[in-house]
């Protein structure tokens, strides 16, 4: 790849707060609707069956277009899709807080997937082209990887205030401001470099094979967590999902502008990063998912209170991924820092597993969420640099899209894997103690947290399974140290682990 000299946008740290409120806008909506759904489902009339389609059409719509939309960023400019995308979601936002009926709110649910698909990877991709300086791009992922790390807990505390003390409305309504500054300042600071440009065609068959291919994946896993993983509409949607995304690598190998390169997957690296990644947001859901529901249906705590118990576990993410992760980022291998971050996060796993009724929270809720906290901050902040390791400029955006193409479907995969295990141990342990019950409310309250408990320990061996991957997948040096160069699959060579300006393109993650 030849070298050029990097672009040094002096407006760089101001574009920087405009992205990173862009992406807390996106992360933040991941968790602040599912605080507001039954108030939601209440005042609309929703059924129980139907409002999974709440968060359902949201994950289809954004995890089945992420791809396209981080292609369409290469090819219109990330500036351009960054603004469309933020206008978007802000009027997908309107409707979904004016909501009428069931299909208003749906409809408005699908549509913020669409155009949240398409400011994800071009939020990402402008960071990675606008920061090339390794001490400053470890200091602007540090600050953006603690957004992305925790804005999902903030989600919890911001939805539950939102709830309580005014309407489920506001839980979208909120997201207006946010994208009206962020637009605004994106329009008048972000200056993207004009060589980062991909001029090729899109690939239109690609799009439509990765689009269906994605949303039959991510509406399997649903269906695998309400009707069961052996039924025919499960193995339909899996088989389906195989097949397309089967047809989707081979024309992807044979067109002359793919939609996704293979050579931005097939990287060791890399592919490190997105497996590993993909893993630890499974992990998560088993953390953010049961003690929510054990706070608040067993402890009995408020929404206002569950977000606020979180909030020890943002303040370690945002210590591990600034005082830990971004300072040791340039001077020890990427490996070492993710491997231990994934296992200390995995500890903290492992004293949550501990739960019972009577569970004090500072004596061991606290110390659990602040080791996970700690943990993934420290590994997200070397993944973040990782994310588009050595890939060409040209791909920058579509290389984001597939992190967050990972976590997406890592998440869908964790709903449904951890649903079903918590699901099958609370039945079980209920009819294996039904006889000796001394009450019926406390054996319900019981098998629950027996299933939380089962599923956070599938949890914790996800997660330490995702440092064992990034300890052995990832094998590059520290930055700045010179590395192996390693061959992508079209015969192009890229200098593994450089940081100075050498052209490398990096992109950091988002948890969705």
């Amino acid at each position: 790849m030849p070298e050029t000299a990097p672009y040094v946008d002096p407006r760089r740290w101001k574009a920087l707060i405009f992205i990173a409120l862009a992406q807390l806008m996106v992360v933040l909506d991941a968790t602040i609707v599912n605080i507001a759904l039954p108030s939601a489902q209440q005042d609309l009339g929703i059924s129980d069956a139907n409002r999974q389609w709440v968060i359902t059409a949201y994950a289809l719509a954004f995890g089945g277009l992420l791809l396209f939309g981080g292609r369409v960023a290469d090819l219109w400019g990330r500036k351009r899709t960054f603004i469309i995308g933020l206008v978007g979601f802000a009027v997908a936002s309107a409707l979904g807080g004016a909501a009428a009926n069931q299909g208003m709110l749906l409809g408005a649910r699908a549509l913020q997937g669409v155009f949240g698909a398409l400011l994800a990877p071009a939020a990402l991709s402008l960071l990675a082209v606008t920061f090339t300086e390794a001490k400053e791009r470890a200091k602007a992922f540090g600050i953006f990887g603690a957004i992305a790390g925790g804005g999902g807990a903030v989600g919890l505390i911001l939805g539950g205030v939102l709830t309580e003390y005014m309407d489920w409305r506001w839980t979208f309504f909120v997201n207006i401001p946010f994208a009206v500054v962020a637009a605004t300042g994106a329009f008048l600071v972000i200056r993207e470099p004009a060589e980062g440009r991909n001029p090729s065609r899109l690939d239109i068959p690609g799009v439509i094979l990765a689009t269906l291919g994605l949303v039959s994946l991510v509406y399997g896993f649903t269906r695998a967590e309400s009707d069961g993983w052996l039924a025919g509409p499960t193995l339909g949607l899996f088989v389906a999902a195989a097949v397309l995304l089967l047809a989707f690598v081979l024309v992807e190998s044979k067109v002359k502008a793919p939609l996704l390169p293979l050579r931005v997957v097939t990287d060791r690296n890399r592919a490190g990063v997105y497996a590993s990644l993909g893993l630890a947001v499974i992990g998560m859901f088993g953390l953010f998912l049961f003690l929510t529901y054990y706070l608040q249906i067993v402890k009995g705590y408020t929404p206002v209170t569950t977000g606020l118990a979180f909030l020890p576990m943002i303040v370690g993410m945002i210590t591990g991924s600034t005082q830990i992760g971004a300072r040791l980022m340039n001077r020890v291998r990427p490996r070492l820092l993710m491997a231990p971050g994934f296992t200390v996060a995995a500890l903290g796993m492992l004293v949550l597993t501990q739960i019972d009724l009577d569970t004090s929270y500072p004596a061991l809720i606290l110390p659990g969420f602040l080791l996970m906290g700690l943990g993934m901050g420290t590994a997200f902040m070397p993944a973040m640099s990782l994310a588009t390791h050595g890939v060409q400029p040209r791909d920058a955006g579509v290389a984001s899209a597939m992190v967050n193409t990972s976590q997406q479907v890592g998440g869908a995969i964790g709903t449904a894997l951890l649903n079903t295990i918590a699901a099958s141990a609370t039945t079980a342990y209920a009819t294996s103690h039904a006889a000796g019950a001394r009450s019926a409310d406390l054996l319900k309250l019981q098998s629950m947290v027996h299933g939380y408990t089962t599923a956070i320990w599938w949890a914790v061996g996800i997660l330490a399974l995702a440092g064992v991957i990034a300890y052995t997948f990832i094998n590059t040096g520290r930055p700045g140290a010179g590395s192996p160069v390693a061959s992508s699959t079209d015969g192009e060579s890229t200098v593994l682990g450089s940081s100075e300006g050498d052209g490398e393109v990096q992109v950091p993650v988002m948890v969705h």
